[in-house]
């Protein structure tokens, strides 16, 4: 094959989006339409990668800053071929040009090699049969059933409307001849445009081959234009994932119900309830269990764990052999080792608990080191914070922490300590030995509790 130079157009404002945003900044699965395309691209191993923009231009550039790609701007929406003109400049002559879409998120790998392998010396377009083809440029076959045209929906007779071939927009041809073909275009047509589509009679003018290779799913060729649009794509995009994981041994409560906005890694005899959201890059071990409505961000769970419904993992390592939840909060830094019970509403940010310990209720653990064999009562919490900086709690192993305790870091936990209910401790507790912070008990006889007051 001939090197190759891929063209996204990614110029348009999309007006039905009703948004600020760029169109292609709009995300499905977590990352923004362009994303998508953008890694369709990649897959394909071009030498170049040309992307058009136009409306917030500056903030799609700077959200795929560091890519390796070319920024072409069409400062004026005067239609796709002029978008392609002003990329015209980055193309070589020796190479095979593939123009994509965007705002076509599901386009594939496999269909765009299908149309480059037919594209080397002719011009090469991807078309599909629509059962309503309302809209959409048609293609026009001579008799020997050869591509002579394509028509634009505004510009077509009633008897070419009644065509269901569409132009999907896709189309890939050597770069030499486009640039020809791009010299060639008019804007004298209903809506005063440049059309892309206008090279297929050009190239029939030039005695090139021209060829439609038919898509056979329609939702790899389908654009994001509204919000209804982008919602349909973004269940399609779920339900085919849910499909690959069921296919991959994953047991899943209802394949409807999951949401998958990055890379989910799974072994063997995982089970998902209900409404999960996996983000980012997430790992899960052999029989690991995720309850209900769980989100999981950047997170590495080992095998023979469980997290209970309602839980909050993000960027945490959680061991083997593990309980989290439910309504627990694993916060960025957080390492679980093996064995470890970890409850209802605890948060942990920044801890490395170490096997065997149990943070069953009701408490806040952040900045610290938790050894082996240790128990946190409940409503236990590190005092990390000064104000202005972070300090470290370190909790050595088979230490035994009373409910409702305050540890005001820096401060250490000596081994085997024990430390009362209720305290506040700001000093290194000794190993082996009972530390207890408490004021002294007082009972005030004759207190009488406050009455409400009677409103007049």
């Amino acid at each position: 094959m001939n090197k190759l130079n891929i063209v996204i157009l990614a110029a348009g404002k999309g007006t039905r989006m009703f948004s600020s945003k760029p169109k292609v900044l709009h995300e499905v699965a977590g990352h923004p339409i362009l994303r998508h395309v953008i890694d369709c691209a990649k897959a394909l191993k071009p030498a170049k990668i040309i992307v058009v923009v136009g409306f917030g231009g500056d903030s799609v550039k700077n959200t795929f800053n560091g890519e390796n790609i070319i920024w072409a701007e069409q400062k004026e929406q005067l239609g796709t071929g002029h978008a392609v003109q002003q990329a015209e400049s980055y193309l070589e002559d020796g190479a095979t040009t593939l123009i994509l879409l965007g705002d076509v998120p599901l386009i594939s790998a496999d269909a765009c090699e299908k149309l480059l392998a037919k594209a080397q010396n002719q011009l090469a377009i991807l078309s599909f049969n629509k059962e309503d083809p309302t809209g959409y440029g048609r293609i026009i076959r001579d008799a020997k059933n050869s591509v002579t045209a394509i028509i634009e929906h505004k510009d077509a007779t009633e008897a070419q409307r009644k065509i269901n071939e569409i132009n999907t927009g896709i189309m890939a041809m050597p770069a030499k001849a486009l640039k020809h073909w791009l010299a060639g275009l008019s804007n004298n047509n209903a809506q005063k445009e440049y059309y892309l589509t206008d090279i297929v009679a050009l190239a029939v003018q030039d005695k090139i081959g021209v060829t439609a290779e038919i898509a056979d799913d329609e939702w790899s060729i389908t654009g994001i234009n509204s919000k209804l649009d982008l919602a349909q794509i973004e269940r399609v995009y779920q339900q085919r994932y849910a499909e690959m994981l069921l296919k991959r041994g994953v047991t899943l409560a209802d394949p409807a119900r999951i949401d998958v906005r990055g890379t989910l890694q799974t072994a063997q005899d995982v089970e998902i309830d209900v409404g999960c959201v996996f983000e980012g890059d997430v790992s899960l071990g052999e029989n690991v269990k995720i309850g209900a409505y769980c989100v999981i961000k950047n997170a590495t769970i080992a095998a023979n764990t469980v997290i209970n419904p309602f839980s909050h993992i993000v960027e945490a390592i959680v061991g083997e052999n593990n309980r989290v939840g439910p309504f627990a909060r694993l916060r960025p830094g957080t390492a679980l080792q093996s064995g470890v019970h970890i409850g209802n509403f605890v948060e942990l940010k920044n801890a490395q608990v170490d096997a065997d310990t149990s943070i069953n209720h009701l408490s806040y653990i952040g900045d610290s080191t938790v050894g082996k064999r240790v128990n946190i009562g409940a409503g236990t919490i590190t005092c990390n914070y000064d104000g202005a900086n972070k300090h470290r709690t370190v909790i050595e192993n088979d230490v035994f922490i009373g409910s409702d305790t305050q540890l005001i870091a820096p401060v250490t936990i000596g081994k085997g300590a024990t430390i009362g209910a209720g305290s506040t401790i700001s000093k290194a507790a000794p190993a082996g030995e009972l530390t207890i912070s408490r004021a002294k008990q007082v009972t005030i006889k004759g207190w009488k509790r406050p009455t409400k007051e009677k409103k007049v």
